[in-house]
This record gives structure tokens, C-alpha cells and sequence, in this order.
């Protein structure tokens, strides 16, 4: 764990705002004023000064208005709200709406060749497999599906549980034409999509979140992959969908842990990048925990906007992606080293966000009033703002070493700097502050 900060390590800030340059004599940053003049530079001494300018932001369709303002009761309930991923010929639409799974035609387009492989597990698949299969189907009578059912919950996301995912797919010699369809959260749509990147090198595959995390976040984007016993999502790939479709109908059974669970990912969104979205969360916060369904259709497509605009820009996770992570180190940690599904990962990513705020204070970076309202908005949402008591320093310490964001040694860290919605992505901070952070959160 680096005490001082590296001469040759990137920072990252990114907003929805302008932002001051930073006074270090390196800087990587991108300006979100004006999407469609997003300037991008890297500076190093010695070395000039690399500018991208021109970069357009995503392309996004929707059948409501796509203001800040807009009444979240103004969303039709039959025709989906449509959010694209801009990824050149790789493009997809995330669909958006109630009762999507009985609009089998949204499905239907997506599916490529004559059979598909349902990847679901034995709690969501008694619940909505059938729908799924009907929605393949109905008139479409040329398409055969069979299924796969795998255990429920985070300490299945490993090798021999992906395993049964081939055995099945070899089974039915399905070939490249095949279609491969994740039903679930978060947990089965990485294992699922990890499986479609590496079956006969890459079949198509559909995500069908059922969870508010997989909604707002992990669908999107392409991160598929499982978890190795010393790290969380060291094993997988990049692999991008033919389309995310979220069927809001299906939070309807979701319980209320994994509600609040979910919601962590939807707070990330504004205090990294969306201000405003932020301000409308707090505003909103009792009406999401009661499920309200125009205010949480709401939460989705905003944080979609945000995940597709992100993903858009840096689909590989260069530097920009990487500020999707906040708290994500620490809560990854907390997963890990707690034990797999111990904790949702949404409570973990919300201590770990506390924790990452805390630091980020430390540093100066923030005033305290951002850090009162981050506690409040997670307490109101019953996130916890600590990590388990089990959690000691040595055990933080030697998780975080492996983290995906360790660059040549140096762990990087996503933190806020400056006004709400601002933040860095950065191994150039004062390593004492971090082992504040660490002694503060540990009794050991």
C-alpha cells in the first residue's frame, strides 16, 4: 500500500460541470458542459499536452422527456423508454417500461438464429421463466428454448457454477447462432454474459435484469465475469449484449433488502457526475423505498443515461469508466474478505462509499457538508455506513492489493473532489490519509 503519491500516476476528474484544473503537474480530465465538445488531455512533465476534442456523447432515444425537470408521471406505461449504449456497430438499446415481457416483439428482434439458451436461477425462474419463454415463442414457432437453472446468490458466481452453463450449452450442441438470455440480477447476468463471450469465442446474448442493481447498473456496459476466492470479478471479460431489457414489473417481487441494495448504485450516479439527479434523490428517497413506480422508472432511465454515457466514452475502462467504481475498493473488500453474499453488494458498495468519502475529506477535497448529506441520503435508503466489525485493517489491506484499479503497484482510487458530482480517479494522494480512513473504519 503506496504512502505517497506517484509522480507518474493519472488522476481522472469527471462532471457534469466545468471543473478548475487541477494545480498537479499531471492531470487526466473530461469536461461535460458541452457534451458534444468534451475535451480530453494528459499531461505529463516532459511530455506535450494530448487533446481529444469532438467526442460526441451517446445517442439516447426515449419516449419521455429527457430533462432533469420532467414529472416522473410522464412516462407512458406501453411504449419503453429506449436508451442507447453508442458503441458504433456494437450499439443496443436498453428497453425501459412495464409489462415488457409481454411485448414478445422487443425480445424477438434481438434473437439471432433459431435457438436460445435462458440462463436463470431457481428463485427468478419460477417466477418469470415461463414469461421469458413465451415472450421468445409466441408467434415465432421456428425458435426453441431451453433452459439452465443455477444456485441463487453471490457464492455461486464461481468456476464450477459457469461450468453447468457449458455443460449445458455443449449438451445441446448449440452453434454460434445461438442466443444465449440472462434472467436475473446481477449475479447471472455476469456469469451468463462471461459464458457468451467465452462459448465457441462469442455467441449473442440478452440481459432481462430482474433486480434494481442489474437495472441500473451491471446489465449495461458489458463487465461480465465471476469471482476468485481472494477477489471479486478477477476472471471475465468485456463482452457487450444485443440489448438490456428492463421490465419494471419485475421489482414487484423483489425483496426489500435487495431494493435498498440497489438503490447504492442509483446514488453513485449523482455524486459522481449528476448533481441534480442527486438533488432529486433526496427529494425522492421515501417515494423509491415505497416503490413508486413512476419515481423509480425515473431512477432507472437517469441512471442508465449516466451508465450508457459513461460506457460510450470509455468502454474498456481506461480511466473514465473507472469513476463508475466509487466506494467499489472498499466495498469489494468488505465482500471479499466478509465473505461472498455475507453481504449485498450494494451494502457493501455503500460503506464502502462512506469510507470513500471519508478519505476524500481527509484529503481537503470536500467540505463536510456533502459528507452529512451522503450519510443521510444512504441512512434514509437503510444502507449501512460501516463495514462489519469482523473487518480488520489487514484484511482491507491485503483485498485491496489485488484490486483491478492497482496500476504497477500503486492502488488507484475513485474519490470526490471539489463540488457535488465532481471526481478524481487518482493513485496521487496522500497515503496517510488512507490509513486514517482504514484505522477509523477498524477496530484491529
Amino acid at each position: 500500500m503506496a504512502s505517497t503519491a506517484n509522480a507518474l500516476s493519472p488522476s481522472l476528474s469527471a462532471a457534469n460541470s466545468s471543473i478548475s484544473k487541477p494545480k498537479a503537474l499531471h492531470d487526466f480530465y473530461l469536461r461535460f458542459k458541452n457534451p458534444n465538445a468534451i475535451s480530453l488531455r494528459y499531461k505529463r512533465v516532459g511530455l506535450p499536452v494530448l487533446s481529444l476534442s469532438g467526442i460526441t456523447s451517446p445517442r439516447v432515444s426515449a419516449s419521455s422527456a429527457q430533462v432533469m425537470h420532467q414529472s416522473v408521471g410522464e412516462a407512458s406505461s406501453k411504449a419503453p423508454t429506449i436508451v442507447e449504449v453508442d458503441l458504433g456497430n456494437r450499439s443496443y438499446p436498453i428497453y425501459i417500461g412495464s409489462g415488457l415481457l409481454d411485448q414478445p416483439e422487443l425480445l424477438q428482434r434481438h434473437v439471432h438464429g433459431k435457438r436460445v439458451l435462458v440462463v436463470t436461477n431457481n428463485t427468478i425462474g419460477l417466477l418469470y421463466l415461463d414469461k421469458v419463454v413465451d415472450a421468445l415463442t409466441r408467434g415465432n414457432p421456428n425458435v426453441s428454448v431451453e433452459s439452465v437453472i443455477l444456485p441463487d446468490g453471490e457464492k455461486y458466481k464461481n468456476m464450477e457454477t459457469l461450468m453447468k452453463v457449458f455443460d449445458k450449452a455443449i449438451e445441446l450442441r448449440l452453434d454460434r447462432r445461438c442466443t444465449f438470455v440472462a434472467l436475473g440480477g446481477g449475479v447471472i447476468g455476469d456469469m451468463c454474459g462471461f459464458a457468451a463471450a467465452a462459448f465457441l469465442r462469442g455467441v449473442n446474448f440478452i440481459q432481462i435484469p430482474t433486480t434494481v442493481m442489474a437495472q441500473v447498473d451491471s446489465s449495461v456496459g458489458g463487465k461480465t465475469g465471476i469471482n476468485h476466492t481472494l477477489g471479486k470479478n478477477l476472471i471475465g471479460a468485456f463482452y457487450q449484449p444485443q440489448c438490456v431489457l428492463i421490465d419494471t414489473d419485475t421489482l414487484n417481487t423483489l425483496p426489500d433488502r435487495e431494493l435498498a441494495s440497489g438503490l447504492a448504485e442509483v446514488i453513485k450516479y449523482g455524486l459522481i457526475r449528476d448533481a441534480k439527479f442527486f438533488e432529486w434523490q433526496e427529494k425522492n428517497m421515501p417515494k423509491l423505498m415505497a416503490r413508486d413506480p413512476s419515481a423509480m422508472a425515473y431512477a432507472i432511465k437517469r441512471s442508465c443515461e449516466n451508465k450508457a454515457e459513461v460506457v460510450s466514452l470509455d468502454e474498456k475502462e481506461g480511466g473514465l469508466r473507472a469513476t463508475l467504481n466509487l466506494g467499489h475498493t472498499f466495498g469489494h473488500a468488505i465482500e471479499t474478505g466478509f465473505g461472498y453474499g455475507q453481504w449485498l453488494h450494494g451494502e457493501a458498495v455503500a460503506a464502502g462509499t462512506v469510507m470513500a468519502v471519508d478519505m476524500s475529506y481527509r484529503l481537503g477535497w470536500i467540505d463536510d457538508s456533502i459528507v452529512k448529506r451522503i450519510h443521510n441520503i444512504l441512512q434514509q435508503a437503510k444502507l449501512p455506513t460501516t463495514p462489519p466489525e469482523t473487518m480488520t485493517l489487514e484484511m482491507f489491506k491485503s483485498v485491496m492489493a489485488v484490486d483491478k484499479k492497482v496500476a504497477d503497484g500503486l492502488l488507484r482510487l475513485i474519490l470526490l473532489k471539489g463540488p457535488l458530482g465532481n471526481c478524481v480517479f487518482s493513485g496521487d494522494y496522500d497515503g496517510n490519509a488512507l490509513d486514517d480512513t482504514l484505522h477509523a473504519f477498524c477496530k484491529s
